[in-house]
């Protein structure tokens, strides 16, 4: 059976998450229902990470097995069609190797979120960042980010839920930026690793954002770590700041 490989766009705000459920609207759902109108399913989509409910994507990676052999184009177009009108997109198809797998051959991944700050409501974006009313220290949350990286032990930004099997995990990089909107700022997180825990990066995010705020000192983001307690992290950001940002593979089947 062909294989083809999937970059995915989403707005993750109607949906329950990545993941099919029961009775819930799904990314993968609206995927797999999609390819049913094109070949007799059922179809499983492979990603390569579960989005949580409201989290967007804008460089999501699965994979599928397909009986035909479909021209990767109109695959693509035909998924896009299929899909309307959800909030989805296929950005970008390709017939790939049996061997490959969107979570399993995947070296890395990377998430951006979206803080703004602004006294007025948002508009365009709402839905797409999170909006906070003070502005927030840059330089304060560059120092308390750089304790993050590398090798730790991230108890403390876990959720209590998560399955991994250990919180010990790589963190290889961490930047901030800040833009100028409309009577305000939007600071982007950009946060890379191999893999990421459950919260991990709405967590760190919450965190970094009291550091900025002044309620936290840079330092005691080290101290949370050192914890390794759930109790010691800051509070977990809302999902409509998230995003899944891209994935990265050694022979990268979209270059």
């Amino acid at each position: 059976m062909p294989r083809y490989a999937f970059q995915i766009e989403y707005d993750g705000g109607p949906f329950a998450g990545w993941q099919r459920q029961v009775n819930q609207s799904s990314v993968q759902g609206s995927v797999e229902a999609a390819l049913a109108r094109l070949e007799p399913g059922p179809h499983s989509v492979i990603a390569a990470g579960r989005t949580d409910a409201g989290v967007h994507a804008s460089a999501q990676v699965a994979h599928v097995d397909l009986a035909k052999d479909w021209d990767a184009f109109r695959l693509s177009e035909a998924l896009n069609y299929h899909l309307r009108p959800h909030p989805i997109s296929i950005l970008a198809c390709e017939r790939v190797s049996e061997d490959f797998h969107a979570r399993f051959s995947a070296i890395e991944r990377r998430y951006a979120f979206r803080l703004a700050y602004r006294r007025a409501p948002l508009t365009y974006e709402r839905g797409q960042v999170w909006r906070i009313r003070k502005p927030l220290d840059l330089e304060a949350m560059r120092a308390g980010a750089a304790h993050l990286i590398g090798w730790h032990d991230f108890t403390s930004f876990r959720s209590t839920y998560c399955q991994a099997k250990s919180p010990e995990k790589t963190l290889d990089e961490i930047t901030i930026e800040a833009h100028e909107i409309a009577r305000g700022m939007e600071y982007r997180f950009h946060l890379r690793a191999r893999s990421f825990l459950h919260n991990q990066v709405r967590s760190i995010v919450g965190t970094l954002e009291r550091v900025g705020a002044g309620s936290w000192a840079p330092e005691r983001v080290k101290e949370a770590l050192d914890a390794r307690d759930r109790a010691a992290c800051g509070p977990v950001c809302p999902p409509h700041g998230l995003y899944l940002a891209g994935v990265g593979y050694r022979d990268d089947p979209f270059a």
